[in-house]
């Protein structure tokens, strides 16, 4: 199993933290977000990964190295200016990701819960009726309108019920053959709700969606008990 952490963002709405760290090396609990979730990946087994840059993208790979200090092996895939958004970024990582189906995490969010929730790959991903498999929340007070709803067969569908928590599988099959070019996820989303190829699950553990100087207050707030 691979996975690919989402790191390019510029973290704009976190300055001053961000005005010389890029937006996952922003420390919660005195560790960087993706010191996290690398932590937490390996815990389950999972030590091949990805991670893409373009804010400051040299301070994150220096910090980040080869990964043998997390205990990890790290490829890196550098973007140049603002990056390429989040299936930009994907699909310039593509070759470094292999054939099988890959987890995907965005750098910037925080969940509590065991990561044990992500494996195995879901079957339908895994044997590619599916393309991708998504991680939804209940909706956070910065999103009260909320991103979807879920069918009773976890069929992923338009709504308001729920708000994609930055986790999800993928397989390589959704995107092969794409342009690089930069462009975000969601017509992805929709397309693949529209033809029946998604699905989603629920976490349940308290999730941070690290933004703003403010929900990083509150993530703190939280882990200090």
């Amino acid at each position: 199993m691979r996975a690919m952490i989402l790191a390019a963002g510029q973290g704009k709405r976190l300055r001053p933290i961000t005005a010389t760290i890029p937006k996952p090396m922003v420390e919660a609990g005195g560790k960087s977000l993706i010191a996290w979730h690398i932590e937490k990946l390996k815990a389950l087994g999972i030590t091949d990964l990805v991670v893409n840059g373009a804010y400051l993208k040299d301070v994150l790979f220096d910090y980040l190295g080869d990964g043998s200090k997390f205990g990890v092996s790290i490829q890196t895939s550098p973007e140049d200016g603002d990056g390429l958004e989040t299936a930009g970024g994907i699909i310039k990582a593509l070759p470094l990701l292999g054939d099988e189906p890959f987890l995907v995490v965005n750098g910037d969010v925080f969940y509590a819960g065991d990561y044990h929730t992500f494996v195995p790959c879901p079957k339908d991903v895994q044997n590619g009726s599916h393309l991708a498999h998504l991680y939804l929340v209940t909706n956070p007070a910065h999103n009260l309108k909320g991103d979807y709803a879920l069918a009773q067969n976890s069929a992923l569908q338009y709504g308001s019920d729920y708000t994609f928590s930055g986790f999800a599988w993928y397989h390589p099959q959704a995107f092969v053959g794409r342009q690089v070019a930069r462009e975000p996820l969601r017509p992805y989303f929709d397309a693949w709700v529209k033809d029946h190829l998604i699905s989603a699950s629920v976490l349940t553990a308290p999730w941070f969606d690290v933004g703003t100087v403010e929900r990083l207050h509150e993530l703190n707030s939280f882990l200090q008990g």
